[in-house]
C-alpha cells in the first residue's frame, strides 16, 4: 500500500494552513494629525462582508482621512462626492478621540488601500 492510499478507518489530511487575519493598512508616518481637517458624515457601514465597522467620518481602511488645509482641493472633492451620495458631509477639525487617522496623501502614496468597495 502506498503512503497516500486510504484504508478503512484512516484520514488523509492535506497540508492545511490557516489564513492570517486580515491586516488593514495603517499610516505608519507617526504624525500627530490633531488640528488637521477631516470630513464628518452620517453613519456609513463598512462595505466589507461581515464587517461591523460604522464610519462617522470619511475613512479608508477604517482610518479617518485627514488633510492639513481646510481648503485642500482633494478634501473638497471628496466632501462633494460624499454630498452627492447623501452622506451629509461636514468639514471639521480632526481630534484624536475621533479615532485613528491617516494623512490623505500618505494613503494615496500607499496605493489608496481600502477594506472593501460598496457594490452598486
Amino acid at each position: 500500500m502506498s503512503e497516500h492510499e486510504l484504508e478503512r478507518g484512516t484520514l488523509l489530511e492535506e497540508d492545511t494552513t490557516l489564513e492570517p487575519e486580515e491586516d488593514l493598512w495603517t499610516d505608519d508616518t507617526g504624525e500627530d494629525h490633531a488640528g488637521w481637517f477631516c470630513v464628518a458624515t452620517d453613519p456609513f457601514p463598512c462595505p466589507a462582508e461581515g464587517c461591523g465597522f460604522v464610519a462617522l467620518y470619511m475613512t479608508a481602511a477604517h482610518l479617518i482621512l485627514v488633510w492639513e488645509q481646510r481648503d485642500d482641493p482633494n478634501l473638497l472633492r471628496h466632501a462633494q462626492r460624499a454630498k452627492e451620495v447623501g452622506r451629509n458631509p461636514r468639514v471639521v477639525v480632526y481630534e484624536p478621540q475621533f479615532g485613528p487617522s491617516a494623512s490623505y496623501y500618505a494613503w494615496e502614496a500607499a496605493g489608496r488601500p481600502v477594506h472593501a468597495v460598496k457594490k452598486l
